[in-house]
Order: C-alpha cells, then sequence, then structure tokens
C-alpha cells in the first residue's frame, strides 16, 4: 500500500476517525432510541454486544486500513467492503436473507465472507489483487443467489444486486488505487 496521495495518518486523519467512531456510537443507541417508542424493537444485552463488537470489528478494521495508506480511494474501498459485510451479517443475524435467520441455507453467505477475506489475504491487501477478490466476492454472492433459486428456496434478486454493486463499487475503487500506486511508482 505505498505510494500515497494523501496522508491518513497524523492531525489531518484525527476529523475522520472521529465520524467513524461517532458514527459508530450512534448507530449502536439507535435500536435504544427505537425501543422508547415502539415495541417491535426488543433488544436485550446480548443483541447490543453482539452489535458492538461488529461495530468496534468494522471501524478498527477501517481504522487499520486507514493508517496503513494515504489512498482516499483503497480507504473508501475498505470502507464500501466492510460496510457490505456488516450489512450482510447484521441481516443474516436479524432476520435471515433466505427464509428466516435459522435457515441453514444462509450459512452459504458465509462463504462469500469467505471468498472475500481469503482472497483479500492472498492478494496482501494489496490495491490491484484487492479488486479482483472483491469481484469474486460480488460473484460468490450471485451464486448464493442462484444456488437459492435452482433449490427453491427463496431469494431476493433486489438485496442480491444491492450487495453485489457494493462488492463491485469496493473493486472498483480499489482498481483506481491500483492506477494512483501504478502512476507514483512511474512517476521520478
Amino acid at each position: 500500500m505505498e505510494g500515497t496521495t494523501d496522508s491518513g495518518g497524523g492531525r489531518r486523519g484525527i476529523p475522520w476517525r472521529i465520524a467513524v467512531w461517532g458514527i459508530a456510537a450512534l448507530v449502536l443507541l439507535l435500536p435504544l432510541f427505537a425501543m422508547q417508542f415502539t415495541e417491535e424493537v426488543a433488544w436485550d444485552l446480548a443483541d447490543f454486544a453482539i452489535f458492538g463488537a461488529m461495530l468496534a470489528g468494522a471501524c478498527g478494521t477501517y481504522e487499520l486500513a486507514a493508517r496503513a495508506t494515504g489512498s482516499s480511494a483503497y480507504r473508501a474501498g475498505v470502507g464500501v467492503a466492510l460496510a457490505a459485510a456488516f450489512i450482510l451479517v447484521w441481516m443474516n443475524l436479524a432476520v435471515g436473507i433466505i427464509g428466516n435467520e435459522e435457515n441453514p441455507a444462509n450459512l452459504m453467505y458465509g462463504g462469500v465472507l469467505a471468498v472475500g477475506i481469503i482472497g483479500s489475504i492472498i492478494a496482501r491487501f494489496q490495491p490491484h489483487g484487492m479488486g479482483r477478490a472483491l469481484v469474486a466476492t460480488a460473484l460468490a454472492q450471485a451464486l448464493v443467489a442462484v444456488i437459492a433459486l435452482i433449490a427453491g428456496l427463496g431469494y431476493t434478486l433486489i438485496l442480491t444486486g444491492f450487495f453485489v454493486a457494493l462488492w463491485l463499487t469496493s473493486a472498483r475503487l480499489f482498481q483506481r488505487a491500483a492506477r494512483e500506486q501504478a502512476r507514483e511508482g512511474a512517476a521520478p
């Protein structure tokens, strides 16, 4: 992740870090706020703990990526991929995507995440390889929908399209970061 265009560290990075962690804290408080007005939202301590751990993991991962590179395209790619993964996991835990949250077919989405994680590790988190890993993740997401359709499990085409679009957007951002890195490497 060499070849940075702008520094994400130092004092200039502090507002973004505060914003990321502040938004996470507000998101964690939303269910508590909603519980004051409706009985539709009924979270217990375990729900808040799981949600908080997921937010801390996503924000911590983003923080590591932001510190590792100054490329805004790379950081945006990480942010989009983390948001997609976060939403995918949370939806599966909360209500399930295929049927309800107890349907074992939802475990296929763990494979989608595994494709992205393993691909990122193989790419050693370099932007060009990350782009490829996220394209593979988008294909895995689409494959789950195809399997669910063939098996008659039911799925949501719009939801699949939403996640595929997020994975491909992230891939595109990583490709932009790779081009930036290549240009900086070619400059004298």
